[in-house]
């Protein structure tokens, strides 16, 4: 049963997570559906998320963040205030941008925005690694995850129905008046940090290279990390390729904008912060490497769905069931992902290590995008489809193989 306690901190990590994806997910969901409806072409919306290339490269700059800050006002809480006001600022310069005839001053607000929210992200991360207790890691990813999905709500269906109502500077300027409002909470609330926490970081002190990027390299020499970047990076790819690819199938298909915003960026995310949420149960029943596989096949399963609208089923209701059941499974077993990539973070380089893991996550992610455009423009959504649902199967196959409960949890000894 969860405390007060707990639910104080479930709800602190909730409004971070809401508050830093809202931008990244204006970028991901509502920007492809503008370019094809523009007659872009699927190439050219593959490769739209290298523009979130500081996502993956994170790890660069995140031991500054773990070791540097002002602790008077909450060593990481004093990054993510500064990091969120940074980027508020930014998308309002961005609202009186021009996309198409000032294309340079776009691209330069996109690049700032999504490196202050993935560093952002470093911050908010370190904080949950050292807020949770292994116990409550499950459950606490649960709230991660639908937390993202909620942000994706606002940023992502939100801006595509706002954008078409309002119009680009009005919808632009509303997002950054929601991100200021969303520091309401951080900035009432006193940054905790755990015994173990405290314990590590004063044990850790002297020991610690002088080069802080070291972190980077230790992490690296740790027993089994390989193993697991691997999974995390099939894991990842097959679900990531089909779900971008999707999206421009719904344009060709002949949906609106606000259609698309509503199915994608409201319902079927409403119903991912169901799954998210849920995803933090199977963990406590069938321990991480059984949630894994059981969640992987369930995937599979949603994404055959995909084939359906590929073959060209186009009924309104069976659209909406695929981008439910997908974005449920995807929630579920992201959950499980997260859960083990804070086991494998210690405490006193947790912004360091959390973020290598979830910086393969994204990398992943950008080679599947990248791929799936090339490969849907050669062979059609149908091939592309067929192709995710493989890696999809080869992803779970090594999890049976190589993933170990013990050693993804000994860092935190007694998890299961």
């Amino acid at each position: 049963m969860i405390n007060p306690k707990s639910l104080k901190k479930f709800g602190l990590l909730g409004s971070l997570y809401v508050s830093q994806f809202i931008p990244i997910a204006c970028l991901y969901e509502a920007l492809p559906v503008l370019m094809r409806q523009r007659g872009a072409s699927l190439e050219a919306i593959g490769f739209l998320p290298l523009l979130t290339l500081p996502w993956m490269l994170k790890f660069l700059w995140s031991p500054p963040i773990d070791r540097y800050g002002f602790t008077r006002w909450g060593h990481y809480r004093f990054w993510i205030i500064c990091f969120q006001l940074i980027v508020a600022c930014t998308i309002v310069a961005f609202a009186f941008i021009d996309i198409q005839s000032q294309l340079n001053l776009a691209f330069l607000c996109l690049v700032i925005i999504c490196f202050v929210c993935a560093s952002q992200d470093i911050a908010t991360d370190a904080l949950a690694v050292g807020l949770l207790e292994p116990h409550e890691r499950g459950f606490g990813n649960g709230i991660q995850s639908a937390g993202n999905y909620l942000g994706a709500i606002i940023g992502g269906g939100g801006m595509l129905i706002s954008i078409e109502r309002w119009g680009w500077k009005a919808s632009m300027l509303t997002l950054a008046v929601v991100i200021v409002m969303a520091l309401i909470p951080v900035l009432d609330y006193k940054e905790p940090t755990s015994k173990h926490q405290k314990s590590a970081r004063a044990a850790s002190n002297s020991q610690k290279p002088a080069n802080p990027f070291m972190d980077i390299v230790n992490f690296f020499r740790r027993p089994g990390i390989g193993s697991w970047l691997a999974i995390l990076t099939l894991y990842t790819t097959g679900p990531y390729m089909t779900s971008r690819m999707f999206r421009p199938l719904l344009v060709d298909i002949g949906l609106s904008l606000a259609d698309i915003g509503l199915m994608l960026g409201i319902v079927s995310y409403g119903v991912g912060i169901l799954g998210a949420i849920a995803g933090g149960f199977p963990i406590a029943i069938w321990g991480r490497k059984r949630s894994l596989i059981l969640l992987g096949f369930f995937q599979v399963l949603m994404m055959l769905t995909y084939l359906l609208p590929a073959f060209g089923v186009t009924n309104l209701p069976i659209l909406y069931g695929v981008a439910i059941g997908t974005n449920f499974a995807s929630s579920m077993a992201v959950t499980v992902l997260y859960t083990i990539m804070m086991d494998n973070s210690r405490l006193e380089t947790a912004g360091t290590e959390y973020t290598l893991q979830s910086s393969t996550t994204f990398f992943a992610g950008i080679i599947a995008a990248a791929l799936g455009g090339i490969i849907a423009q050669a062979i059609g959504y149908k091939g592309v489809f067929i192709i995710s649902i493989a890696i999809a199967l080869l992803s779970i196959a090594i999890v049976a193989r190589a993933f170990n409960d013990t050693t993804s949890t000994q860092l935190t000894p007694g998890i299961k």
